[in-house]
Parts: C-alpha cells; sequence; structure tokens
C-alpha cells in the first residue's frame, strides 16, 4: 500500500500531461556530448549573450533538447553519447544571425512532466519517467527529441528551488 501511495503522489507531482505540439522552428548551438563528458555548458555559453541577435521569439522561453539514437536509448550508459541543442524557439528562420544553426523539433504526441530541483537531481525525475511511468502507462517511447523547456521557474542548474517542464515522445 505504501508503494502505491508513494507513486500515486509522484504522479501528482510530476506528470503534468499529455500534449501534441506542431512542428517547432528553434535557433542555437548544439554539441555531441555524453553524461560523462558532459559539454552541456559550452552551447549555453555560445547561446545566452547571443540572444539578443534573434528577432521573432514565438516564446521567450530557452529549450534544452537532446537527440538519441534509437538503439542507445536500449542501453544507455553514463558513456553514451548524442547531440545536445541549447535553443529559442522562432516564429519562422527568417533571420538565422550567423553561426545559430535552426533545429526543427518534429510534431508529435508528448508526456509533460515537472523536474524540481538541480540538475543532478535530474536522476530522480529520468528514473521516475522511465522506470515507473512509462512501463505503467498505455503508451511507448518515440523516436523523436528529447526536451526541456526552461520558463521562468527555471533558476539555474544548481538552484534546488529550479522547475522545468520535460516533454518525452511517447507514441
Amino acid at each position: 500500500m505504501f508503494y502505491c501511495e508513494d507513486f500515486l503522489n509522484l504522479i501528482k507531482n510530476m506528470f503534468l500531461r499529455i500534449e501534441t505540439i506542431s512542428i517547432k522552428k528553434t535557433l542555437g548551438f548544439s554539441t555531441q556530448t555524453s553524461i560523462a563528458n558532459d559539454k552541456t555548458i559550452e552551447i549555453w555559453q555560445k547561446l545566452m549573450p547571443r540572444l539578443k541577435e534573434v528577432s521573432g521569439y514565438k516564446r521567450a522561453d530557452l529549450i534544452s533538447l537532446q537527440v538519441y539514437d534509437t538503439n542507445s536509448l536500449q542501453k544507455f550508459s553514463p558513456e553514451t553519447e548524442f547531440k545536445k541543442y541549447a535553443l529559442i524557439e522562432v516564429k519562422n528562420f527568417d533571420l538565422i544571425p550567423d553561426g545559430f544553426e535552426k533545429f526543427e523539433i518534429p510534431a508529435g504526441k508528448y508526456a509533460v512532466f515537472l523536474h524540481k530541483g538541480t540538475s543532478a537531481d535530474f536522476y530522480k525525475t529520468s528514473n521516475f519517467i522511465f522506470g515507473e511511468w512509462l512501463p505503467k502507462s498505455d503508451y511507448s517511447l518515440d523516436d523523436r527529441p528529447h526536451f526541456e523547456i526552461l520558463g521562468d521557474a527555471y533558476k539555474g542548474h544548481n538552484n534546488p528551488e529550479n522547475e522545468e517542464e520535460v516533454w518525452i515522445p511517447i507514441q
């Protein structure tokens, strides 16, 4: 009984909704990285000082996005490499500042979760999503990018008061 109550509390506190999105146009920077050799800070340090060069924001929220090889998720380890993006959503690709990459997040269905805490605590959210919620849901993981929306409640990766939305592609 205790396990069920804990699981229901996790669902209530972490799972937000199922949402179907249309294509999102984004601009930013990317790098090949892994958890063991994390280069995420490099792309954010590249994006943040140049945000003022981007016009036509669709939303002011920042997007942290990961593209995984389909097979790598089955045997994911800290050394598994993936492509990581630091992005901002734009209305169109009419004006792309020099050096920026464009990336379209494909349309599709996503399960949206709330992560509260530091980046170091993110494994707890991931364990819940992939170890508890997904196996018990009627959904399976889809082969599309995973991303986080860093909105007004995002206070930085080391802040324990941080909140971000975690978007997992499902089918």
